[in-house]
């Protein structure tokens, strides 16, 4: 089952979801007319959430009483103890595999099924491998080394960079709004690895922008391999087929990227995987102002110096082929509010987002094979014969700045078009709170006179 949360992750895919209870009661219905089962299990990707009218697999579980069991997953959720309605039970170990999960049931007499053991086993380095596992996973690692990476150049072992910097955990990404050295330094390996292709085109980037719903690991100290940036950015497939995102160009105005910043200070809080970080873009936003005026500030860097943005001019963005796909979801979430077209550089608007697939000699030029060629370029500091990634990720650099203010002057000031529209409506429902309270006290004296005439 795939959860009404997929098709914002995947907003162009042209999918048709059915309703999902109704389409596992039809499953559930045909087993039990064709197949004499003991128990009927349901893997979901649907998740739960916090908000239990809102946690589909537990919808599904209140929806579909005859599943006895739901193995959860999508929304990484660690279910210490089992949730049950009726006799469902739904249970998540977690994400990344850093938890196995050990589950016992037993039969009632009436044939259902009862949780009796329930366990979250911690997945960590001191437990002895299994031999015969291990083979393998050692021979399917093989294949994605002369099958995948072979077409990049890469090994999987192969060491990019050594690391002493603490990047943002993935967790983070996602949840604490605000810069992270995590999103800078793959913002900035999209601008390098379209600079310096093969086949660049002279014309530089003025922005690159990196989502947190694509990163999928951070980067830890030591040696960082091709292994750990595939794992890092692994999602996605292209045009032509081969796995992984590629990147895309697209332009937009100032005033668009004034929107793009106003989508995250916004939209992102309930969209998280629309948290955008940025190489070339800075910008300030207070969290406490209204909804769609967060943002007070927006500017472009070039060398280091701030550079105004143009409301009318175009700005050359590179991305993955994901961002593209997402904005449409962006825009409905806003309810058209916040809509951004991405352009062609002669302005005429992107209609598939597959026609901006960037390439070098032919070949898609993929979002983690970007990074990978960012990180091999650093400086080897320490002589080794390794690249060391740079001390300027220990720092953040004002790309995404949090006015934490709750002042007068820092809540009211540079007041944006959606402001002035929430105030209009905001007087607008005043003047017709005060006409209606005029009209009754016009009909309340209309009625006494009329009881003094009798």
């Amino acid at each position: 089952v795939f959860g009404k949360d997929a098709l914002s992750c995947a907003p162009t895919c042209e999918l048709k979801f059915k309703d999902p209870v109704q389409a596992v009661k039809a499953t559930v219905a045909e087993i039990k007319a064709n197949e004499n089962a003991d128990m009927i299990v349901c893997v979901s990707h649907s998740g739960t959430w916090d908000d239990p009218k809102k946690s589909e697999d537990e919808l599904l579980a209140k929806g579909v009483p005859e599943l006895d069991l739901i193995l959860s997953g999508h929304t990484h959720s660690r279910i210490r103890e089992p949730i049950r309605h009726g006799d469902t039970y739904v249970v998540s170990c977690g994400e990344y595999g850093k938890n196995l999960g050990s589950l016992t049931m037993a039969q009632k007499a009436d044939g259902r099924w009862q949780v009796t053991d329930y366990q979250l086993i911690p997945i960590t380095a001191d437990i002895p491998a299994d031999a015969e596992t291990q083979e393998v996973i050692d021979r399917f690692m093989d294949t994605v080394d002369e099958d995948y990476l072979a077409q990049f150049g890469y090994t999987k072992d192969q060491v990019l960079a050594e690391n002493d910097v603490v990047f943002s955990n993935l967790e983070d990404l996602g949840k604490v709004h605000t810069e992270h050295n995590l999103g800078d330094i793959i913002a900035d390996a999209y601008v390098y690895a379209v600079e310096n292709a093969a086949d660049y085109d002279g014309v530089p980037v003025d922005l690159a922008v990196v989502p947190s719903g694509t990163v999928r690991d951070t980067y830890a100290r030591g040696d960082i391999t091709v292994e750990q940036v595939l794992n890092s950015f692994s999602l996605g497939i292209g045009a032509d087929g081969v796995p992984g995102y590629p990147l895309i160009e697209v332009y937009l105005t100032g005033k668009e990227l004034r929107t793009a910043a106003e989508i995250d200070a916004s939209v992102s809080d309930f969209m998280t995987t629309a948290r955008l970080y940025c190489s070339g873009l800075n910008f300030t936003y207070n969290p406490h102002r209204l909804l769609l005026n967060k943002v007070t500030d927006v500017y472009l860097v070039k060398d280091g110096q701030r550079v105004e943005l143009q409301d009318d001019k175009l700005y050359r963005i590179v991305a993955d082929l994901y961002s593209g796909q997402m904005l449409s979801a962006v825009t409905d979430m806003s309810y058209g509010l916040l809509s951004i077209v991405p352009k062609y550089a002669d302005g005429t608007p992107i209609e598939d987002f597959e026609d901006v697939i960037l390439t070098e000699n032919g070949k898609e030029l993929k979002g983690w094979d970007a990074i990978a060629r960012y990180m091999a370029s650093f400086e080897d500091t320490d002589g080794d014969g390794i690249g060391n990634v740079p001390d300027y990720y220990n720092t953040l650099h004002d790309r995404k700045k949090v006015e934490d203010s709750r002042s007068l002057s820092a809540l009211l000031k540079k007041p944006n078009r959606f402001a002035f529209i929430l105030l209009g409506l905001i007087l607008t429902v005043i003047l017709l709170v005060v006409c209606l309270v005029l009209l009754l006290r016009k009909l309340v004296r209309k009625l006494r006179r009329r009881k003094k005439a009798r």
